[in-house]
C-alpha cells in the first residue's frame, strides 16, 4: 500500500495558521505597516517551528506504521503511553486497513499444483506440502518455520516457493504479507551490513505487525552475509508460550548449495540401477549436509548449526523428458499447442551433463518459455 504524504499535518496546521487574524492573506496589512509588520517575522518563525515539530511527529508515526519502509529515525521517541498508543495504532492499521485476511492455507491446491506443474521433483511434491501442513494445524506454533531448498539452477525452487504463496496468500507474491528477498540484490554490498540488519529488522517486524501470517523468501541464500544470517536468529528460535512473536511465519531459503553434491548421488544411484522415484531423502542427506559443512556462509551459519532450520529439501536435477514437460506447460499457459518441430529443437539445444554421461539438463526447466519464443513457431 502507497503511503501517505510526507508530512500531511503540518499541510492542515500551515493552512490555519495561514487563516488566522493578522496572518498573510488577502485582507492582511504588508509586512512592514504597523503592528502587522512587526507580528509576521513571530509568525513566520512559529511556521518553521511547527512545520520541524510536524515533520518529527510525522516521522516517529510513520516509522511505527510502515517500518520496513522507515529509512531515518525521529531521533526521539513519545512518553510509554504515547509509544503504547502508537503500537495499538499501528497494529490496528494493519490489521484492519492491509489486509491480514489476506491468507488463504489452500494446502489441498497446494498440493494438486505440485502433482501437476511440478516435474522430477517427487521429493518436494511430498515434503513442502506435509512440513506446512503440520505447521499450519498447530494453534498457536512455538516457533517459525523455516525450510531450505537446495539444487541446481533450474530445478524448481523458486517455482515452488511461488506455488506456495500463491496457494498460502490470495495476492500471491503480491501480498503485503510476503517478502521476496534477493542476497545480491537487496545486500549487495558488505560494508553497509549495518544498515541491512536494521532494514532487515524492520521489514521483519513490519510485515508481522501488518499480518497474522507472514512468508518470507530469501533467494540466493548462499550469498547472504554472515552478519545477516545471525541477524536472523532471533526471528527463528523458539518463543515462550506467553510471548508475541514469529509463530505464524515461515521462511523459505532458496540456495545452489549442495546441487552438485545432489546431482553426484543421483546420478550414482541411477547407475546402480535404483529408479528416480525411488529416491529418498536419506539417500541424499549425508552428501547434501557434507557439502554444506564445507561452505563457511549459510553452511556455517547458526541456522543451520543450531537446527533452526526444520528442513533441507533437495531439488534433484532434471533430465530432458521433464525439460518437456515444462515446455508443454509453457505452451498450454499461452493458450496454444507445442509444434513438433519446436520441442525436437528445444531438445536438441539443451546442454546436458556431466560429460561422461549426459543425463541431465544443465539449466533444467530455466527460461524454457523464453527459449521456445525463439525457435520454430
Amino acid at each position: 500500500m502507497a503511503r501517505g504524504p510526507r508530512c500531511p499535518l503540518g499541510l492542515c496546521l500551515l493552512l490555519l495558521l495561514l487563516l488566522l487574524p493578522g496572518a498573510a492573506g488577502a485582507d492582511a496589512e504588508e509586512p512592514g505597516a504597523g503592528g502587522a509588520g512587526r507580528r509576521w517575522p513571530d509568525m513566520q518563525e512559529r511556521l518553521r517551528e511547527a512545520a520541524a515539530l510536524c515533520r518529527r511527529y510525522w516521522t516517529l508515526l510513520s516509522c511505527h506504521v510502515w517500518p520496513e519502509d522507515c529509512e531515518e529515525d525521529a531521533g526521539w521517541s513519545l512518553p510509554l503511553p504515547g509509544q503504547q498508543y502508537l503500537d495499538v495504532l499501528a497494529t490496528w492499521y494493519h490489521r484492519f486497513l492491509e489486509g491480514d485476511g489476506d491468507h488463504i492455507n489452500d494446502l489441498s491446491g497446494l498440493e494438486a499444483d505440485l502433482r501437476l506443474r511440478l516435474h522430477g521433483q517427487h521429493l518436494a511434491r511430498e515434503l513442502v506440502p506435509r512440513a506446512v501442513r503440520r505447521h499450519l494445524a498447530q494453534p498457536r506454533p512455538r516457533r517459525a518455520l523455516a525450510l531450505s531448498f537446495h539444487g541446481g539452477s533450474g530445478t524448481g525452487k523458486n517455482f515452488v516457493a511461488g506455488m506456495l504463496a500463491e496457494r498460502l496468500f490470495r495476492a500471491g507474491l503480491r501480498s503485503p504479507c510476503v517478502r521476496v528477498l534477493i542476497a545480491t540484490l537487496h545486500f549487495p554490498h558488505p560494508r553497509h551490513l549495518d544498515r541491512y540488519k536494521e532494514l532487515l529488522a524492520r521489514q521483519i517486524r513490519g510485515t508481522q505487525g501488518r499480518c497474522g501470517q507472514t512468508l518470507f523468501i530469501f533467494d540466493e541464500a548462499e550469498k547472504l552475509h554472515p552478519g545477516l544470517l545471525e541477524a536472523l536468529r532471533p526471528h527463528l528460535e523458539r518463543q515462550h508460550p506467553e510471548a508475541p512473536g514469529d509463530s505464524d511465519t515461515i521462511f523459505l531459503f532458496l540456495s545452489n548449495l549442495g546441487g552438485s553434491a545432489i546431482s553426484e548421488t543421483v546420478l550414482q544411484l541411477l547407475r546402480a540401477g535404483l529408479a528416480r522415484e525411488d529416491i529418498t531423502l536419506e539417500h541424499l542427506e549425508p552428501r547434501l549436509q557434507a557439502e554444506m559443512a564445507t561452505d563457511g556462509g549459510f553452511g556455517q551459519s547458526a541456522l543451520v548449526r543450531e537446527r533452526l532450520v526444520e528442513l533441507f529439501v533437495p531439488f534433484l536435477p532434471l533430465e530432458a523428458r521433464h525439460v518437456g514437460l515444462c515446455a508443454l506447460d509453457a505452451c498450454a499457459a499461452r493458450g496454444q499447442p507445442c509444434p513438433d518441430a519446436a520441442l525436437q529443437e528445444l531438445a536438441t539445444a539443451l546442454v546436458t551433463v556431466p560429460r561422461e554421461q549426459p543425463l541431465f539438463s544443465a539449466q533444467g526447466c530455466k527460461s524454457v518459455s523464453q527459449r521456445l519464443s525463439y525457435l520454430s513457431p
